[in-house]
């Protein structure tokens, strides 16, 4: 017999009934029913529930066991009575009487309970990660987990991708976030970074003639943590391919999220229309860059009906430049109360509120009502109304200023009216392609011109678009959004030194400079670089919607807290003087 097991905790039934096994496992649970002790005993993979009486020779040492020793038993397998049948499980038919039993680990008293669903402070599971993983909720989540990657990387070697890895320790690399540095000894003064992204080395595979790459790539960015994002690391399904356009590249990665999200969705529906959206037009309806398509309201201008209109706060506002009035059509929400809770939630995330009008039925058919009704007239009311295809029972929501201002607030309130009216189909996965990202920001304060996103991204339009307006080149760069959140984010990639150059130059960067941080790239591209381009896709976040959980952390086996602390293995930690001086570095203390 082996040392510790004849079989798991889930495979036990009654073809079993008569035979002698052996069990290990945790004390998930013990009740004692009449001096007769019950164990769920429980591993990785079940539950079997085993008992001892007062006539078996280790009684007395069962009788000891708590919650969460590990242990192992020698019994016989015997059928339950009928009654006590536990449909819930697969070994609900059977029961184990112990024979003998050894104690392989005892347990301290614990700091947070495994049976049961209770609730204890995000601090105590991570810094006793090890128990909370055993909850059955988290073992399914990881589980989950392991299967997802494991999915994915069948279907990237069925459509003709290979894995290849890339360095973990290389340069800094601008990727919009902070870099983790890393000390050379052997350089003094000089350090590595930890990669945000394997973007450069991918890019090189295709220069270097390996037709499609892919990797589950670890990567390392310093962010403020935030409920759908690590702040130190996580993993994506990093892609590339060669002489491929934007289009195909759609082609190749949407079969491979959709199988996944069919595979283990647990039955919702997985949209297979993914249309491609603007960005602009992104910002313009949702308020933002990464919309939960599953709620089709969409906001529009309507400054025109407000302006010289008899409501001053808002005609005030559109005789400044580059100010607008956007509404928030809200089907159904034509109530004075659900108007006014609205016009609170404005008030709680920082704005003065939210105008709104709502129709209801009148002596001469739809009326609109509302302050702001009174004040623009029903001239203007109706014409709104028809704009935004609204009537009886419907109601708008109005915010005004310039746009970057309020289009934060604008965005959660749609979300949260959507949700509200019952707009948005909670049993579905909903993607939308977003496209045609601009390559360039201007800093509100200083006006200077910088990357707004990957700066690797081809122009479009190619070196003729670098020579206008900076703010008015669009990239071949594109996200995939889901339910609301950015899923794959990508780009055909800028392979042609020359525009290279110039895309980095108006972004402030020299020639000189170009070639220091991104000498390898940039070399390379001389030496007959194919187009290319790919994508990468948040493993964590896509096991995050699949698990249906809000937080990241409950799908990563061990997540940094809220203030980037791993308090189970105490990181970031001091070093020791002995490698401060080996690195020829000291630590200047904030005053």
């Amino acid at each position: 017999m082996h040392a510790y097991r004849t079989h798991t905790c889930a495979q036990l039934d009654t073809g079993n009934v008569g035979q002698t096994v052996r069990l290990a496992g945790w004390v998930h649970r013990v009740r004692d029913h009449g001096g007769v002790l019950f164990i769920d005993l429980r591993d990785h993979y079940g539950v079997t529930q085993v008992l001892c009486d007062p006539d078996s020779a280790v009684f007395a040492e069962v009788e000891k066991v708590r919650s969460e020793w590990c242990i192992r038993i020698d019994g016989e397998v015997k059928a339950r009575d009928p009654s006590l049948i536990n449909p819930k499980i697969p070994t609900g038919e059977i029961e184990v009487f112990i024979r003998d039993m050894e104690v392989l680990g005892r347990a301290q008293e614990l700091p947070l309970m495994v049976f049961g669903d209770q609730e204890y402070p995000e601090e105590t599971r991570l810094r006793y990660r090890y128990l909370d993983l055993r909850r059955e909720e988290m073992q399914r989540n990881m589980t989950l987990r392991a299967d997802v990657i494991a999915s994915i990387r069948r279907r990237m070697w069925d459509i003709g991708f290979r894995e290849y890895q890339t360095p973990i320790i290389t340069a800094s690399s601008p990727e919009g976030a902070r870099d983790f540095l890393v000390p050379s000894r052997l350089h003094p003064g000089k350090f590595y970074a930890l990669p945000q992204a394997p973007q450069q080395f991918k890019q090189l595979l295709m220069v270097s003639g390996f037709d499609k790459y892919f990797q589950i790539a670890p990567c390392f960015r310093d962010e403020d943590p935030r409920a759908d994002r690590s702040p130190t690391d996580f993993y994506q399904l990093d892609m590339e391919m060669s002489f491929v356009t934007q289009d195909e590249v759609f082609a190749t990665i949407q079969p491979v999220i959709e199988g996944v999200f069919e595979e283990f969705g647990n039955g919702r529906k997985v949209d297979r229309h993914w249309p491609q959206i603007a960005y602009r037009d992104a910002m313009l309806w949702y308020g933002t860059d990464k919309p939960d398509m599953r709620n089709h309201i969409k906001m529009q201008v309507v400054s025109a009906h407000f302006a010289g209109s008899g409501f001053k706060i808002f005609a005030d506002l559109l005789e400044q430049e580059g100010t607008e009035v956007r509404a928030i059509p809200a089907p159904g929400g034509g109530s004075r109360k659900f108007c006014d809770r609205m016009n609170s939630f404005a008030q709680q995330q920082g704005l003065p509120g939210m105008g709104y009008i709502f129709w209801r039925e009148g002596e001469s058919g739809v009326e609109a009502a509302g302050p702001l009704a009174k004040n623009i007239g029903p001239e203007r009311t109706e014409a709104i109304r028809q704009q935004l295809g609204l009537g009886k029972g419907d109601a708008a929501f109005f915010l005004g200023g310039r746009p970057k201002d309020f289009i934060g607030v604008a965005a959660r309130a749609r979300d949260v009216i959507g949700r509200e009216l019952g707009h948005v189909d909670e049993d579905r996965y909903a993607f939308a392609w977003i496209v045609d990202f601009p390559i360039y920001e201007k800093d509100p304060e200083t006006g200077e011109i910088d990357f707004e996103h990957n700066p690797f991204s081809m122009p479009q339009g190619g070196m003729d678009a670098l020579e206008g307006d900076p703010l008015e080149v669009l990239g071949y760069q594109y996200d995939l959004t889901c339910n609301g959140y950015e899923l794959v984010s990508g780009a055909i990639r800028n392979h042609k030194p020359e525009v290279m150059l110039k895309t980095f130059e108006i972004a402030g960067y020299s020639e000189e400079e170009v070639r220091r941080r991104f000498g390898g790239l940039y070399t390379a591209f001389h030496y007959g670089a194919p187009p290319h381009g790919g994508c990468a896709a948040g493993i964590d976040r896509i096991v995050m919607l699949l698990a249906d959980e809000i937080n990241i952390r409950e799908v990563i086996p061990f997540p940094m807290n809220q203030r980037a602390e791993d308090l189970m293995m105490g990181a970031p930690s001091e070093p020791a003087a002995e490698q401060l001086m080996e690195l020829g570095l000291r630590v200047v203390p904030k005053e």
